[in-house]
């Protein structure tokens, strides 16, 4: 099971640090490398999975999250974002329609929160089961332009790579598993949901095949170039997903769902008061470090990661400041504001803005000015 998978990993060089997954194979410039080169291969499996079952699942999360789903058919998937009735973020979920359930991908330890909010709107006549699967189905994710031919060196036939979301069911080390397109940080790649009990030997078959391991180090530096927003850092009660750069996720024109009515008063007034953003900086700063500029309070760093580029940030920046090409102080740091792959703007995106890469397909288009 997970226990052999551990093990596996830290035969191979895994250094866990306390963590649930590597935190790194002592191979981080090899692993970027193989972002962009080859194949990288990230463990995924403390990563939530939530079972929505049900005749009337469809309609239940159409109900629930930002995006639709009452029209969705199986072998389809798409990025979602649950919210509070004030429309602030919860998280974001990658979700794939099968013929007989929905699967929820959250973010690491947000499964059980979400299973409990969903439940409190679960009502007597509603014919909805939630099942959590963290344990028992794990997630691991090739990112790079080799990606394909190491599934084809397993027999793994892939999908089309610009289609996000859409998956199907391989065999993979024996067993059945589901391949999905998409690595959930708008690079591409493929994400494989297969049963723990194999994992271990799927994760060697992989390698095998050509996938060089990474660890979380090199994940969290991915995040925060490409700008995907994560809970308790960019998403959470003060941030909606207007503003979190999830445009992408929303459609406007589906209906009621839960915070719908501030989402809908906030593009249609174009509310959006603050942006998250890139950041470029001199010297490392503490998150939570006040974004300034000539002595006035434009936002908050949220995310901070060394790279060999130097050190990068997120951080949220108020729109009328200005955004890409801004440069700001952080402290004793300088900072200048750059844009980033994963994050959209719906109106606030320029004419230029260039086309939206296959990770961020949106579910709905959103008017640009």
């Amino acid at each position: 099971m997970i226990e052999t998978l551990r093990e596996l990993q830290q035969q191979r060089g895994g250094v866990f640090a306390g963590r649930p997954v590597p935190l790194s194979f002592a191979n981080d410039d090899q692993a970027l490398a193989a972002v962009r080169q080859g194949c990288a291969l990230f463990d995924r499996s403390h990563w939530g999975l939530v079972q929505i079952g049900g005749a009337d699942r469809l309609r239940f999360l159409h109900n629930q999250t930002t995006n639709t789903f009452n029209q969705r058919q199986p072998g389809q998937g798409c990025d979602t974002v649950f919210l509070t009735a004030t429309a602030r973020t919860l998280d974001l979920v990658t979700v794939y329609v099968t013929e007989t359930t929905l699967l929820g991908l959250t973010s690491p330890e947000q499964d059980q929160p979400l299973m409990a909010w969903m439940d409190r709107y679960i009502f007597p006549a509603d014919r909805v089961s939630l099942t959590n699967l963290t344990s028992s189905l794990l997630a691991f994710t090739l990112v790079g332009p080799g990606s394909e031919a190491v599934l084809l060196n397993l027999g793994v036939q892939a999908l089309d790579p610009s289609r996000f979301g859409d998956h199907h069911l391989v065999t993979i080390g024996g067993e059945a598993g589901r391949l999905a397109v998409g690595t959930g940080l708008g690079l591409e790649g493929y994400t494989l949901l297969i049963p723990a009990a194999i994992a271990a030997l799927v994760w060697a078959q992989l390698q095998q095949a050509g996938a060089i391991p990474a660890g979380e180090q090199v994940w969290e530096q991915l995040r925060i170039e490409q700008g995907r927003p994560s809970p308790g850092a960019e998403l959470g009660e003060n941030y909606n997903p207007l503003e979190a750069g999830l445009w992408q996720t929303i459609c406007f024109d589906k209906g009621c769902y839960i915070g719908q009515e501030t989402i809908a008063r906030l593009n249609t007034y174009r509310g959006v008061r603050q942006q998250l953003w890139g950041l470029e900086l001199s010297q490392p700063v503490p998150t939570g470090t006040a974004i300034t500029l000539a002595g006035e309070t434009l936002g908050v760093l949220t995310s901070l990661v060394a790279t060999p580029q130097g050190y990068r940030g997120l951080g949220y920046v108020r729109t009328k400041a200005g955004g890409a090409g801004l440069v700001v102080s952080l402290g004793t740091a300088s900072a200048r504001v750059v844009d980033c792959p994963f994050l959209a703007r719906g109106y606030l995106e320029s004419k230029a803005a260039p086309t939206t890469p296959p990770d961020r397909r949106p579910g709905s288009p959103v008017p640009i000015d």
